[in-house]
């Protein structure tokens, strides 16, 4: 790797780090510095995934604030994650393109739950005055489901899990979108770091890419919380909807 290529994965990954903190699809920008410097697809996905999960961490930190009391949650939806995690990490060494055909309609499907949400949780909140809806809950096992199941995803390939994640909650918890989106970024980092100790035992890594991206996806998630943490709700909607029609026009077009 030259020096100048080893700074654009250093950008690449403060890049992804920031927008994963504030939203999610930073993949969708290392991922493609990498093939471009001549790694291997699954390399690639594998330094990637090993490497973003520092800003992972970096971004839940920066989102204390919101996480406080949320401790129960987490150990719920947390194993739900990490389950899905690593059964992703497993598909993506032994089926490497399973999910191709799929991810632009998870994408999709994500954003138009992202900007239903505020209506049907008004409508929700409406039918639980009137007492015809019971008080909210943490979502139910259909949401531990579907929490597992963004896992999975997350693990093989993980572009716009964070995109994913926020429309799941957004539409079954009754919170805040930002500690929605405090709680994403946790449940982020344990995918990415269930994936990553598998990859690390059993693929191949590139560790100079993985410590680049480590190093700048770090710098970025403690950038990200703190912008994201400011953003008020339509901004950060109107954020998360441009990110995904962007991820799914990279998918799909280039």
């Amino acid at each position: 790797m030259t020096m100048w290529e080893a700074l654009a994965v250093l950008l690449a990954g403060t890049a992804a780090g920031t927008i994963n903190a504030i939203v999610g699809s930073g993949t969708l920008i290392t991922f493609p510095v990498l093939l471009a410097i001549g790694l291997p697809p699954v390399t690639a996905n594998v330094s990637n995934t090993l490497g973003l999960a520092p800003g992972s961490l970096a971004g839940a930190i920066g989102y204390r604030a919101e996480l406080a009391g949320q401790g129960r949650r987490l150990l719920r939806y947390g194993a739900a994650s990490l389950t899905g995690g690593l059964v992703g990490a497993a598909l993506l060494i032994v089926l490497p393109g399973a999910f191709d055909a799929v991810v632009p309609v998870l994408i999709l499907t994500a954003l138009v739950l992202v900007v239903l949400q505020p209506r049907v949780a008004r409508a929700m909140a409406a039918r639980r005055a009137a007492g015809t809806l019971p008080p909210a809950t943490d979502g139910g096992p259909l949401l531990l489901l579907l929490i597992a199941l963004t896992g999975v995803y997350g693990g093989y390939f993980g572009a716009a899990q964070g995109v994913l994640l926020l429309a799941l909650m957004g539409m079954l918890l009754p919170d805040s979108l930002q500690t929605i989106n405090g709680i994403k970024n946790v449940l982020a980092l344990i995918v990415n770091g269930v994936a990553a100790v598998f990859f690390v035992f059993t693929s191949t890594v590139d560790w100079t890419a993985a410590a680049l991206i480590a190093v700048g996806s770090t710098l970025g998630g403690l950038l990200g919380a703190k912008v994201g943490r400011r953003l008020p709700p339509i901004a950060l909607r109107t954020l998360i909807v441009v990110v995904g029609l962007a991820a799914v026009t990279k998918l799909l077009f280039l």
